[in-house]
C-alpha cells in the first residue's frame, strides 16, 4: 500500500515514531509506530507451539510470550521446533480482545526453504521508518491535522462530513450532509481518499454512501472511487443497490483508528508530551493535562523532553481539560 519511491518524511518523536507523505504541500498519508511493537516485515524467531496435521498453519510463540499465527509451514516444521517468523500482520488491539500477529515460515531450526510466495509479498512499508527523510519536527499543525482528525473519526467536506468507525469485522465509513444523495455520494469521495490514507486504514472497509436508485448514478460514484484510489492498492466491489461499497486492502497492523478506539489514553499521553517539546522559550515547560494521563506518562519520557529542550518539565492536572486538549507553555524562573 505504500511505494517505497516516495518521499516519507519521519518524526522521531518521544515514545512514538510519526510519518507523513508530503506532495506538493499537501499531506497525502500517515503512519504511526510505537517503540518496542511487532511491526510487518520484521523476522523473528519463536517456537512452533501448535501444528494441525496435514495443515500448513499452526501457532508459534515468541520469545516475549506472544502468539503469532503462522502459515506456509512446511511438512518439517513440527509441534516443538523452533523456526522463523516474518510478521505478514503486527498484533491489532481491539475492544474486549487482541487479534495476534500473523506471519510467514521462512526457516525450520537453522534450514531456511525457498519460499517465493514470502519473498513476493514483503511489505513494502517495513523499511518505512529507516529509509524516510528524518526530521526534528515536522511542520507546525501538520501531525495536530491528521491525529485530531482520527481522534474524531470524521473528516469534514463541503455540505457534509464522514465518519469513521471501527468494529471487530471491518472499519465502517458513514456519510452525512445535506446535498442531494448523488451529490452528496460524489462530493465525499475525496474524503472518503484522504481517510484511507491518513488513517492508515487496511482490511476489510465498509463505505455506507446514500441509496442511490438510479444505476447511472451508482456508476458515477464508482468512476469517481475508481479515479480518487487509483494509486491505493486495493479491490473494490461495485456499489449496490443500497449505496453500499466493500473495499478489502493489505492490513499490516492497527489503523490510527484502531489506537484511539483501544489505547485512546495511551495515544493522548504521547501526544501531550510532544505538545509539551514543541513549545518555546526560555525557563521551565509547565504542562497542563488531564489526570488520567499522567499515569501514562513515563519518567524517561519527561527527561527526554528535558534533554531535546533543555528546560525542566513541570507537569499539572486538570480534570476540565479533555484528553485530547493537553496544553504546554514556558514560564519563567
Amino acid at each position: 500500500m505504500v511505494d517505497t519511491g516516495t518521499n516519507w518524511l519521519v518524526e522521531h518523536g518521544i515514545g512514538e515514531t510519526r510519518a507523513l507523505l508530503i506532495e506538493n504541500g499537501e499531506i497525502v498519508a500517515a503512519k504511526l509506530r510505537w517503540p518496542g511493537e511487532i511491526s510487518a516485515g520484521n523476522r523473528l524467531f519463536a517456537k512452533l507451539t501448535s501444528k494441525a496435521a496435514g495443515r500448513k498453519r499452526g501457532t508459534a510463540t515468541l520469545e516475549t510470550g506472544q502468539e503469532v499465527l503462522v502459515d506456509q509451514l512446511p511438512p518439517e516444521a513440527t509441534e516443538g521446533v523452533q523456526i522463523g517468523v516474518r510478521i505478514t500482520r503486527a498484533p491489532i488491539a481491539e475492544r474486549g480482545r487482541l487479534k495476534r500477529a500473523q506471519g510467514r515460515c521462512f526457516m525450520v531450526g537453522s534450514q531456511p526453504f525457498d519460499d517465493a510466495q514470502t519473498a513476493a509479498e514483503e511489505p513494502r512499508t517495513k523499511d518505512l521508518f529507516v529509509l524516510g527523510d528524518s526530521v526534528s519536527q515536522f511542520e507546525m499543525g501538520d501531525w495536530e491535522e491528521v491525529w485530531h482528525s482520527a481522534s474524531s473519526g470524521t473528516i469534514a467536506f463541503t455540505g457534509g462530513e464522514i465518519l469513521c468507525s471501527v468494529t471487530p469485522a471491518m472499519t465502517v465509513i458513514d456519510i452525512d450532509g445535506d446535498l442531494a444523495p448523488r451529490d452528496l455520494a460524489l462530493a465525499a469521495v475525496p474524503a472518503i481518499a484522504k481517510a484511507l490514507r491518513w488513517f492508515d486504514i487496511g482490511g476489510n472497509i465498509g463505505i455506507d454512501f446514500p441509496t442511490l436508485e438510479a444505476k447511472a448514478d451508482r456508476r458515477a460514484v464508482d468512476e469517481a472511487l475508481e479515479q480518487a484510489l487509483a494509486n491505493w492498492s486495493h479491490e473494490r466491489t461495485s456499489m449496490n443497490g443500497f449505496g453500499f461499497v466493500q473495499i478489502v486492502a493489505r492490513l499490516e497492523g492497527p489503523s490510527l483508528l484502531h489506537r484511539f478506539a483501544a489505547s485512546r489514553t495511551a495515544l493522548c499521553a504521547r501526544y501531550a508530551i510532544r505538545v509539551a517539546e514543541r513549545a518555546t522559550g526560555a525557563g521551565i515547560t509547565l504542562l497542563r493535562i488531564h489526570p488520567a494521563l499522567k499515569a501514562k506518562i513515563k519518567d524517561d519520557w519527561i527527561t527526554d523532553v528535558e534533554r531535546r529542550t533543555g528546560r525542566p518539565l513541570q507537569i499539572e492536572t486538570d480534570p476540565g481539560l479533555a484528553l485530547e486538549a493537553p496544553h504546554a507553555q514556558v514560564v519563567s524562573t
